[in-house]
């Protein structure tokens, strides 16, 4: 029996040290890496959530931007940091469910390397073209990119990315063509259409309606499923004439596999009291972007679910990075 006794007690041993680990956590500074440069909406969402942790927890929370292969680089190192939760990502769930599809040799797997905590919200891609593109809407966006076919560049944050398929799915479906320019990341997109340098962009409504607002960009349409209340004026791309039409950016927090169940439950219930917090709605919904706050295993089953919806537009398009 004194094997027996040997394991249970090292069970035990190990159960309580889990549980303290949790109780004492965070004892140090915790980190949020955005995967993508700053001013897109993981950056914005991380940089809103930091100081409410900070206060919570009375500790800092240091928000570091690692860029390089459409989220990869930053995914990564978080995929192979200590199991602990003092160092996560904050990340649009559709680079990490598409990226396994358009690169061949991935150095993370987004199912099993990570340890998901919560959704963070949902924010609708804005369909914006520069204000010198002569159309109001999207049927003179689709009339205007036929008669003028190849003549129009899309701009979006990274080949695979979900505003890179949110325009090969509108341009499959309308017949349009115009040339693909990746940038790294949102907020670089957004930049070169307000410049001129691109003409057209889906992007994530919390880091392009403002450009909307101030009319350095037109806004033609949003891809949620309604209309967003704190842009009323904004069609769906759906009633715009293309039914079923939706498409977004999710934005998830996780750390790395292993981490300790209490753990991911204590910073779970912390986020999403934040994330609840009148300050916090009211500060997402004037973006148009709602909370969507959940379980971890609700975050796990959507990033499952998001690899194989999009693997077969990405196999169906032949989209692979350079």
């Amino acid at each position: 029996m004194r094997p027996m006794h040997s394991i249970l007690f090292a069970a035990a041993l190990s159960a309580f040290a889990a549980a303290a680990a949790a109780q004492n956590f965070p004892s140090r500074p915790i980190k949020i890496v955005i995967p993508f440069a700053p001013g897109g909406t993981s950056d914005i969402l991380a940089r809103a959530l930091g100081p409410h942790l900070t206060t919570a927890w009375n500790q800092p929370v240091i928000v570091e931007n690692r860029t390089g292969a459409n989220g990869n680089v930053g995914a990564d190192f978080v995929a192979k940091s200590p199991p602990d939760g003092y160092t996560m990502l904050l990340s649009d769930v559709g680079a990490l469910s598409i990226n396994p599809s358009v690169y061949l040799n991935m150095p993370f797997d987004p199912v099993k390397d990570f340890s998901p905590i919560v959704m963070v919200s949902y924010s609708p891609h804005v369909l914006a073209v520069h204000p010198s593109v002569p159309v109001s809407n999207v049927r003179e966006l689709i009339a205007y990119a036929k008669a003028n076919p190849g003549k129009m560049n899309f701009a979006n944050s990274g080949t695979g990315g979900a505003p890179h398929l949110a325009g090969v799915e509108f341009a499959a479906r309308t017949g349009v063509q115009w040339a693909y320019i990746p940038y790294k990341g949102g907020s670089a997109a957004v930049i070169d259409v307000v410049a001129g340098n691109s003409n057209v962009l889906f992007n994530g409504m919390l880091a392009t309606y403002p450009s909307v607002k101030g009319g350095r960009l037109k806004g033609l349409a949003v891809s949620s499923a309604q209309r967003v209340p704190s842009a009323p004026e904004l069609p769906t791309v759906a009633e715009s004439g293309l039914p079923g039409f939706e498409t977004g950016s999710y934005q998830g927090l996780l750390a790395a596999a292993g981490t300790p169940r209490d753990i991911v439950a204590k910073l779970n219930a912390e986020v999403t009291r934040i994330l609840n917090t009148a300050e916090m709605k009211e500060f997402l919904a004037k973006q148009g972007t709602e909370v969507r706050a959940g379980t971890p295993e609700a975050l796990g089953t959507f990033i499952a679910n998001e690899k194989a919806r999009w693997a077969k537009v990405v196999k169906e398009n032949g989209i692979k990075a350079d």
